[in-house]
């Protein structure tokens, strides 16, 4: 067995690739496969709520925003005023505070007094947010209203450390997590108590799996508890006098059989490739190969003989230099499989960028089974 860092790393990573993309493949169990209800769907109306806010970033040690940045100086004015202290925007001098904006997520059934995990991002153009302490700053939800409070010494995943002229730097510094650094003051009303329907939202539209996720619960439940509306919502009834949070926490954790589509996922900014097990292939030739030319351009100084009449100049060479390769052949007979694809694949050299190319030629010729979604 050759060990892949002793590869060049095109052939490493392509050899990765190919490991990780037939290991999935043959490890693919052709039995049906079951998945709980809180898995594949969500219930309508619980669900988590985006909140943001601005403010600054204090008690950087020189690594905040510059001069050039005019708005954290006019928030930090702003915020003295409002303690008592009447100062100039134009007479402040500092590099030791950032402007940042917050986010954070709002988890359902969220109480006054709950506490929030927050991300903090600068907003200007500061170096590094290490070290810093975040003032109290409100968190806005959609509807304008405020809905947390956020304040905190930062964590910093990273660093930034310039010293004449040289930059030294690890991760993103100009991003920071605070743990619980938000307190919730008003909560999202939603009250489940004494609601007779609910609907279930698949989070993968399929009219096979809302019909199967229906006949489960009404299996499970012994009674017509759920019907399907379309491809994506199962209305679920509560019985007269049942427990909403027992009946919610019964259908979420039945197990039901799922029928994914067949896709193909593909990110042509990585070169990553991602099959799916159920891809059908049908018989096709493949023919690939290609044509690597290269242009070289050489400036050249010509220089005129002594006591000669001529003048200097630079003359420019271009040698053109073409490599066509030869055609490499694929043919996959009926019932191939995806292992059978990628071991031929691996077996020419294509690369990652190569079977992007070769796949979206397959669906364009009718040979591929299955929807490509490209990222």
């Amino acid at each position: 067995m050759i060990a892949l860092s002793s590869l060049p790393r095109n052939i490493a990573w392509t050899a990765c690739f190919f490991l990780s993309l037939t290991l999935y493949s043959s490890a693919l169990d052709p039995s049906q496969k079951l998945a709980r209800v809180k898995d594949i769907a969500s219930i309508e109306g619980i669900r988590d709520n985006q909140l943001v806010g601005y403010g600054i970033v204090v008690g950087l040690q020189g690594t905040g925003d510059s001069q050039q940045t005019t708005f954290p100086i006019q928030t930090l004015a702003s915020t003295l005023l409002r303690m008592g202290v009447s100062v100039p925007a134009g007479s402040i001098r500092v590099q030791n505070l950032a402007a940042v904006f917050v986010s954070a997520t709002l988890p359902p059934f969220s109480r006054s007094g709950t506490k929030l995990d927050i991300t903090v991002s600068s907003a200007g153009d500061a170096r590094s947010l290490e070290g810093g302490l975040l003032l109290m700053t409100p968190l806005y939800g959609a509807d304008g209203k405020i809905y947390a409070q956020a304040q905190g010494p930062l964590i910093v995943g990273g660093y930034a450390i310039s010293v004449n002229g040289n930059v030294k730097q690890m991760n993103h510094p100009n991003t920071a997590r605070v743990p619980y650094g938000a307190i919730v003051e008003r909560a999202v009303p939603l009250d489940i108590e004494g609601k007779g329907q609910f609907s279930l939202l698949l989070n993968d539209a399929d009219f096979r799996s809302a019909e199967a996720v229906a006949d489960a619960i009404n299996k499970k439940l012994n009674r017509a508890a759920a019907h399907p509306l379309d491809s994506r919502r199962v209305v679920l009834n509560v019985s007269p006098g049942e427990e909403v949070p027992a009946f919610l926490a019964d259908v979420e954790s039945i197990e039901v059989p799922i029928y994914p589509r067949a896709k193909v996922i593909v990110n042509e900014r990585t070169g990553t490739v991602v099959i799916g097990g159920r891809v059908v292939l049908q018989p096709v030739s493949i023919l690939h190969g290609g044509l690597a030319v290269n242009i070289v351009s050489e400036f050249q100084v010509s220089q005129p003989g002594p006591f000669s009449n001529g003048t200097t100049k630079v003359v420019q060479q271009t040698n053109v230099d073409a490599l066509d390769k030869p055609v490499n052949r694929i043919e996959l007979k009926q019932g191939a499989t995806v292992d059978d694809l990628v071991r031929s694949l691996q077996e020419i050299g294509a690369s990652a960028r190569d079977v992007i190319s070769i796949l979206q030629a397959m669906k364009s010729a009718g040979a591929l089974e299955a929807e490509i979604e490209v990222l």
